[in-house]
C-alpha cells in the first residue's frame, strides 16, 4: 500500500480477529516505530510489544479508556523518559508510524489512553523514569473497513495557505 493510501484509508479499529499477527509484520511494526525521526535525534522512547494474553487483560484493567486492549493479539506500551522535552511529541510520531505500518499490512489498531497510565509500569516491568503515553493495540479487524469515507471538517475549513482563511492553491 502506498503511504498516502495508507493515511487516506486508516480508520480507528477497536474490534479485533482472534488470529496472531506473524512475527515478521510484528517486527516490521516494532522497526517503523525504532526508525522514526526524534528532536536532535534523542529518541526518548521505549516500546514494549505485548502478545501474552494474560498481560494483555491486566492491561485492559487498568487502562480505562481501552478495554479491548484484552482482545488483540498485541499491543504496545508506548513510554518515553520523563524529562524529554519533546518526548510527547516524539513518541506520538512514533505511535503514527506504528499505525501506518500496521494498516499497510491489514492490521488495525487505536491510539488507547492518554498519561495518567502509571499502573501499567509494574505489568511490563518498566523502570522509574519512564512514563507511559499510550497503549496501542494491534489485530486482524472484525469489520472490513477498507474503503469506508472518513468524516472530516471541509478542507478549506482547516487548511489555509499563507495565512489563517486564504484557500491554499
Amino acid at each position: 500500500m502506498e503511504t498516502f493510501d495508507a493515511v487516506r484509508t486508516v480508520l480507528a479499529v477497536r474490534e479485533y480477529q482472534d488470529k496472531p499477527i506473524p512475527p515478521e509484520t510484528v517486527r516490521r511494526i516494532a522497526e517503523a516505530a525504532h526508525l522514526t525521526a526524534s528532536s536532535m535525534n534523542a529518541q526518548p522512547w521505549h516500546f514494549i510489544f505485548v502478545q501474552d494474553r494474560e498481560t494483555l487483560r491486566k492491561i485492559a484493567e487498568v487502562n480505562t479508556h481501552g478495554p479491548f486492549v484484552a482482545q488483540a493479539p498485541l499491543a504496545v506500551v508506548v513510554a518515553y523518559d520523563s524529562d524529554s522535552r519533546f518526548g510527547v511529541s516524539d513518541v506520538s510520531r512514533a505511535v503514527q508510524s506504528m499505525i501506518l505500518t500496521a494498516w499497510s499490512e491489514g492490521v488495525g489498531s487505536t491510539w488507547s489512553g492518554w498519561s495518567w497510565l502509571q499502573a501499567i509500569n509494574p505489568i511490563v516491568g518498566l523502570p522509574a523514569g519512564k512514563t507511559v503515553l499510550a497503549i496501542v493495540p494491534f489485530g486482524y479487524p472484525v469489520r472490513a473497513r477498507k474503503g469506508t469515507r472518513k468524516s472530516r471538517k471541509p478542507f478549506d475549513e482547516v487548511i489555509s495557505g499563507e495565512k489563517f482563511g486564504r484557500p491554499l492553491r
